[in-house]
């Protein structure tokens, strides 16, 4: 049985979605130049990641393993804001969805840190 009333993480399930979708969206736009083919490949799997293993976290048996399966999204969301990061930082995108994706992705970033820090606290 699972120790935490699933539709509590709902909301975040679907925000981890949607934010995988269209980072998903986003990437087709990015250039054809090797660079850009090596960011979008990495961008594409950190941010898929982030809300397969949120989602994954939400199954989770235990509270250790729920944190456990937090850490791994709070490394992904931060590993999906650095590949942004470069792609700011090298010229490669700076349009308004990249900022939409970067704020989203710092917001995410924030939620499962607190979340990962609540949950241990109350371990």
């Amino acid at each position: 049985m699972l120790w935490f009333v699933s539709n509590k993480y709902d909301s975040m399930k679907e925000r981890t979605k949607n934010f995988a979708v269209e980072v998903i969206r986003f990437s087709s736009t990015l250039g054809r130049q090797e660079i850009s083919r090596i960011i979008r490949n990495q961008l594409l799997r950190s941010a898929t990641s982030v809300a397969a293993n949120y989602r994954a976290a939400c199954k989770a048996q235990s509270k250790a393993a729920f944190i456990a399966k937090l850490a791994i999204v709070e490394e992904e969301a931060d590993e999906t804001l650095f590949w942004l990061e470069m792609l700011e930082e090298t010229g490669l995108c700076a349009n308004a969805k990249f900022y939409e994706l970067k704020y989203e992705a710092n917001q995410i970033t924030a939620i499962i840190t607190a979340s990962r820090k609540t949950a241990k606290r109350n371990k």
